[in-house]
């Protein structure tokens, strides 16, 4: 096997480039041309799906599981906070500073270059790249418009700045549009029905209701009302108040059966933006489980989305960088934590059975 810190030096290269190209949500295109581009100097042949690209190892065989590698290549837009220039990478020691360089040109590039390396051998399993779009928009032309064209897959790898831990379940996230209804009337003489008065009694539900199980990683069911809206003068009952849920659902339950479990228990109407964007877990007993705990990587239950949520199959979420400067100014990653990163999913995947 090639040195890691050649397969790395190649990788924070790569990065440079992609960082130096916009890439905004919904405006990938630039970054996916070079994408489309280095895998085919390097012998691949590639497909495209809008600015999703996506490539194989090797022929694929239907006598073998198959294992997909996957991170985004769409960035927030840069704030007017940044002090460095987000497009032209800045290394400051160990330090590599430039848009998306955490969230996720480093877990990207890892993914890539690992990718690369194993498709020097054949591994035990089908292996599927994949740079998605419009991550960090929950964009409708995403992952979901290219699964069905990859075809069945049995595990994936989503990277995500995690530390390199292995994060076994992801919340979903359900928001909801909520409405009381009530009469008008005038406030002097007390008539009408207050519409306030009624959703009070909904938004202390949602403040107090527990839902039955409790994941062992990720808790209890979250529900937060976080905006209302009621009222057109001091002195005329509403008749209508207007309320937003925050719902942050666990592995055990899709979100259609959160909205089910919620309108049994609630007299408002209950309106869902999304039923997309589901929990996920992966057993503990799964070989990409085992073979982490193996080798000392710790495992975790992440409060945060990644595309993960549109993957109806085992995944895992980890990569090189940390969550915490996720959508910040001068947004940096270590190159040590890509070196350290490309060596952990080699360890990994390299062999891995995935039947067990």
């Amino acid at each position: 096997m090639s040195n890691t810190n050649e397969i790395s030096a190649k990788a924070i290269e790569f990065l440079k480039q992609l960082i130096s190209t916009q890439s905004y949500s919904k405006e990938e295109n630039k970054t996916a041309d070079l994408i489309v581009s280095h895998l085919n100097e390097h012998g691949f042949k590639t497909y495209r799906k809008i600015n999703n690209v996506w490539t194989w190892a090797h022929k694929r065989d239907e006598s073998k599981p198959t294992l997909l590698l996957n991170s985004h290549h769409d960035t927030v837009r840069a704030s007017s906070k940044w002090t460095y220039d987000p497009f032209s990478t800045t290394v400051v020691g160990d330090k590599l500073i430039g848009l998306g360089s955490n969230d996720a040109g480093g877990p990207l590039v890892s993914l890539l270059h690992v990718f690369l390396e194993l498709s020097k051998n054949e591994q035990p399993y089908n292996l599927v790249f994949l740079a998605s779009a419009e991550e960090e928009t929950s964009g409708k032309q995403g992952v979901p418009i290219v699964l069905d064209e990859i075809g069945t897959i049995d595990v994936g790898v989503v990277g995500e700045p995690t530390s390199m831990d292995m994060a076994i379940a992801e919340r979903g996230l359900l928001v909801l549009d909520c409405i009381a209804h009530g009469q008008s009337g005038h406030a002097a003489r007390g008539e009408g029905e207050n519409a306030i008065y009624k959703a009070m009694k909904d938004i202390e539900w949602f403040k107090s209701y527990d839902f039955e199980q409790k994941s062992d990683v990720l808790g209890k069911i979250n529900m937060t009302v976080t905006l209302i809206e009621a009222g057109s003068q001091h002195n005329v009952v509403p008749d209508e108040c207007r309320f937003v849920v925050d719902v942050r659902p666990n592995e055990h339950y899709s979100n259609e059966e959160v909205l089910s479990t919620i309108r049994k228990h609630v007299e408002c109407d209950v309106n869902p933006r999304s039923l997309n964007l589901n929990a996920s877990g992966i057993s503990l007993d799964h070989p990409i489980v085992q073979k982490g705990k193996e080798i000392g990587i710790r495992t975790y239950g992440s409060q945060t989305m990644s595309d993960q949520v549109h993957m109806p199959f085992p995944c895992i979420k980890m990569g090189p960088g940390d969550t915490r400067r996720s959508h910040t100014a001068d947004e940096f990653i270590y190159i040590s934590e890509v070196e350290k990163g490309i060596e952990i999913y080699l360890e990994l995947l390299k062999g891995l059975e995935i039947n067990g």
